[in-house]
């Protein structure tokens, strides 16, 4: 029998839970428990780019590289000005050997936010583009 008086957490507290929960497992290390909690979070929120990023990042972490692309790309689409999204994408790119996608990731990146991790992505892959 339903509870019709029973309280439920409004749905944006309960992705930011769910969010916040994710992280505290991508910190851990344990990331495929990140994945499945961040897919929840997901599902309730699809508009949100920084849940994509975050479920990007437990894919990418649990070696999921085309779901951990998807979920990067999903969050550039959502928020073009998502400097770590492109380096993401850029990173799954990287390690599927599409180097010259992995160099225009990393650009945009470099060009949304000076970071020494971007610029450094983006120097290995023009050196190995040059060989």
């Amino acid at each position: 029998m339903a509870d019709g008086n029973r309280s439920e957490q409004p749905s944006d507290e309960l992705v930011y839970a769910l969010y916040q929960q994710g992280h505290s497992r991508l910190r851990g290390g344990n990331y495929g428990a990140a994945a499945e909690v961040l897919e929840l979070a997901v599902e309730r929120e699809p508009t949100k780019a920084s849940l994509h990023e975050a479920l990007g990042r437990a894919y990418f972490a649990s070696a999921r590289i085309a779901k951990a692309r998807a979920e990067f790309l999903r969050a550039v689409e959502i928020d073009p000005s998502d400097d770590y999204a492109h380096f993401g994408v850029g990173r799954c790119f990287e390690r599927e050997g599409r180097l010259p996608d992995a160099a225009k990731h990393y650009k945009l990146a470099c060009a949304l936010a000076d970071r020494d991790d971007y610029r450094s992505a983006l120097a290995r892959v023009r050196e190995r583009l040059a060989r």
